[in-house]
């Protein structure tokens, strides 16, 4: 009895061993990684964990802040699941008082979202089309004003940090209560017997276009778009030889652009508007007669963030955090998003000198963020209830969102789940691997990149799955 127990000794020192070994070739083989990809000075701050236990199996710089880029939507969607719980929904809701067609924005950020109109075969302008029926259903032929209140969030639409000259670039777009369409138009340009049209989607006399392109007969089509001091007057530019486009145009006043393109669409119909579209807030005083209600569900936006890096949603989920804390649920800030989120990494444990929340979809280079932060907030979320939720929500190597075009070796295809972060100057990429040892949650940033970064960053994910199928 003593010899077998001896024995079962001795394997159990040998197979500790030999784990201990095969961390260490991790690490030797993280390191190699990292420094071959060093030579232009690239900062890397990089964490990895073992998820059941929390066990570090590797860290260098793990506790140094870096510009995140979108890996900032890592601790929004699982701010917005601490602080909104799994079964939020976004709630837009539409009425008539006293002949006023009233609009109330709940902040839904993919209102309108072609994607999400997609996944449920939505047509596009569904929504127009519904409330036109629910009028008609109530025999309504003529409406006063259309009142649109997007008051669930404040009025400061455009963060302060974020690039003035990327502000007409989708992923920079206006945020507010009511959203529509990701708040942009879709443009497109055709070049036709020399002379260059331009057409938007959706059709709008909203927007103000200046048609500045050129036509070419030889060459690439180059097309861009700016913006005048007058709000929606956008100016397109370039040359186009056969066609360019469509590319995507933030507007300005989201709440406005859905009023105004509801107005036309009725006008269509035959329904008619006698007075003006009207931008506030419904007061008490006002009894609105509900005609329709339209809900978004907390996971639907959590994965447009994270499997798209759809930024709309992701400052949407921050001012959603911040109004849902605020008294009558109203004026949600990145003020008070900021506060709320800092709090909940607090509440982890995590040093205040390892986070600087700025905005909640990774924008700002005024974030900033520790690979250990990062690892500690997965890790909460990995052990809570809602953890199917959240990784459902993240992309999956090989197979869907922003690294489906990576890890399709069969080795690694499907056993990443992650977010990545991308802007001149940084690549960020943390998830979850899963192992036949069991998964492990890792975070690896880099800033001051160079064209090798991207390899060297999926290379350290791919060096966790061969190191555990050892």
């Amino acid at each position: 009895m003593k010899s077998r127990t001896k024995k079962l000794l001795v394997a159990a020192v040998f197979t500790i061993c030999l784990g201990g070994l095969a961390k260490a070739d991790l690490a030797k083989r993280i390191n190699g990684i990292i420094s071959q990809s060093s030579q232009k000075k690239v900062q890397f701050s990089v964490h990895i964990i073992r998820a059941g236990s929390g066990r570090t199996v590797y860290s260098h710089n793990a506790q140094k802040t870096l510009v995140p880029a979108s890996n900032m939507k890592v601790i929004t969607t699982a701010a917005a699941l601490k602080y909104l719980g799994p079964r939020y929904e976004y709630e837009t809701k539409v009425g008539l008082c006293d002949g006023t067609l009233v609009v109330i924005g709940g902040g839904d950020p993919l209102l309108g979202d072609k994607v999400t109109d997609a996944r449920y075969s939505r047509k596009d302008g569904w929504i127009f089309q519904d409330i036109i029926a629910a009028l008609k259903k109530k025999r309504i032929k003529t409406i006063k004003d259309i009142i649109v209140d997007s008051s669930i969030f404040d009025d400061q639409r455009v963060h302060p940090n974020w690039p003035k000259k990327e502000l007409n670039r989708r992923y920079a777009c206006e945020v507010s209560g009511l959203n529509f369409n990701g708040n942009c138009i879709e443009v497109t340009t055709k070049n036709t017997g020399g002379k260059v049209a331009v057409f938007i989607e959706p059709k709008t006399g909203f927007i103000k276009l200046i048609n500045k392109v050129t036509p070419i007969s030889k060459g690439t089509s180059t097309v861009g778009s700016y913006r005048q001091p007058e709000p929606n007057r956008i100016v397109v530019h370039g040359k186009c030889r056969k066609q360019a486009g469509p590319f995507a145009v933030a507007i300005e006043r989201p709440a406005a652009f859905f009023g105004f393109l509801l107005a036309e669409n009725l006008a269509k119909a035959g329904i008619k508007t006698n007075g003006e579209l009207i931008e506030k807030t419904v007061g008490d005083d006002c009894d609105v007669r509900v005609l329709a209600e339209y809900s978004t569900p907390i996971a639907d936006c959590l994965a447009r963030c994270n499997k798209n890096s759809f930024g709309l949603a992701a400052e949407a989920l921050l001012k959603t955090i911040s109004a849902a804390n605020n008294p009558g649920r109203k004026n949600g800030s990145w003020a008070g998003g900021q506060q709320l989120m800092s709090r909940y990494l607090l509440g982890l444990g995590i040093d205040r000198d390892q986070f600087h929340i700025d905005d909640g979809s990774g924008l700002s280079r005024q974030n900033k963020l520790s690979a250990n932060a990062i690892t500690r907030v997965l890790s909460d979320v990995y052990k809570s209830r809602p953890w199917r939720v959240y990784k459902r929500s993240l992309a999956v190597g090989g197979v869907d969102g922003t690294i489906a075009r990576y890890f399709k070796e069969e080795k690694y295809k499907g056993k990443i789940f992650a977010k990545t972060g991308y802007m001149i100057g940084v690549r960020a990429f943390s998830g979850v691997c899963s192992t036949a040892e069991g998964d492990y949650i890792f975070s690896i940033l880099a800033n001051n990149t160079n064209s090798k970064t991207r390899k060297a960053v999926n290379d350290i994910a791919k060096a966790i799955i061969d190191d555990a199928d050892m």
